[in-house]
């Protein structure tokens, strides 16, 4: 073979090694922009889930709370006194400022996403709430305890009664 054959060969073989490295350079580069992609997902996915979680504690935390704030509101009843009041007030600002806020029931359309029927009363206004039982609440939209609320129907027969008697009584 001459040499102007081997630096030829020479030639090709470097040129096919250049654009072997070329490729594989090409390939390593998009591996490693999809390995970047996948972990600032996974960055924004972890931090999505400590959001949801520290939402999550927050909701069980203030739901625990609440019985709280229906005894002291129940004592305002009975005890006509400015302090109480003032915890009353205080607690609710704390829980408004957390969010949280009381699901309008009396006076409106029955909504089994907002309340739970306890009772069925006779009235004009047919699926309105007569009476809030106890109150509701939601955190951010979500409902995280449902209000205990009377309905009225136009007609209630005995059959009506008995089922929601038989319903209540499931839980007692």
């Amino acid at each position: 073979m001459t040499d102007d054959k081997k630096t030829a060969q020479n030639q090709d073989v470097k040129k096919r090694q250049i654009a072997k490295g070329e490729s594989k350079s090409k390939q390593l580069e998009e591996q490693l922009k999809r390995a970047l992609a996948d972990y600032q997902n996974l960055e924004r996915r972890v931090e999505e889930e400590r959001r949801l979680l520290g939402q999550l504690s927050s909701a069980i935390l203030i739901e625990k709370f609440l019985p709280v704030l229906d005894n002291l509101e129940n004592a305002k009843k009975h005890i006509d006194d400015q302090g109480l009041e003032m915890v009353i007030n205080q607690f609710k600002d704390v829980l408004k400022t957390e969010g949280v806020e009381e699901i309008v029931a009396e006076g409106t359309k029955f909504d089994p996403n907002l309340h739970e029927a306890t009772e069925v009363a006779e009235g004009q206004n047919d699926g309105i709430i007569a009476r809030v039982i106890r109150k509701g609440y939601k955190i951010n939209n979500k409902v995280i305890r449902p209000a205990q609320v009377i309905v009225e129907r136009s007609q209630v027969n005995q059959n009506t009664e008995e089922k929601a008697e038989e319903h209540t009584n499931v839980y007692e």
